[in-house]
């Protein structure tokens, strides 16, 4: 993975210091991600796909696929646009039970049995 993340760096014209100043991390952790002396934690795979959308972390991840997602899948779907699969899913974000709180569901993240996943955000 260290060397997709190189090739990533190489494709968007950053250094690592930039790459990290972004995801707001430690430069010495994509350093050692880099390196191959650290594998990258969840919250530097989630900074990187939220800050670099058009990323497949799917590629990143496992090589598998294209490094940018195609043009047609930049913006997450929707739950509503949600691509058809063998049986289809239907969510109905009303039955999910509030929180107590104030608080809004802003993304729903689906994880599949062939470790890919699929996040669906709310539609402004």
């Amino acid at each position: 993975m260290n060397r997709r993340l190189l090739q990533f760096l190489q494709a968007e014209n950053i250094t690592q210091t930039q790459l990290a100043d972004t995801l707001s991390v430690a430069r010495g952790s994509v350093s050692n991600i880099l390196a191959g002396r650290n594998k990258p934690g969840y919250d530097f795979l989630e900074s990187l796909i939220l800050h670099y959308p058009n990323l497949n972390l799917e590629w990143l991840l496992s090589g598998k696929g294209k490094m940018y997602h195609d043009a047609s899948e930049a913006s997450a779907p929707s739950v509503e646009s949600a691509p058809a699969q063998d049986e289809p899913v239907q969510l109905d974000l009303f039955s999910i039970p509030a929180p107590s709180t104030n608080k809004e569901i802003s993304k729903i993240m689906v994880f599949f049995s062939d470790k890919t996943f699929q996040e669906f955000r709310q539609c402004e």
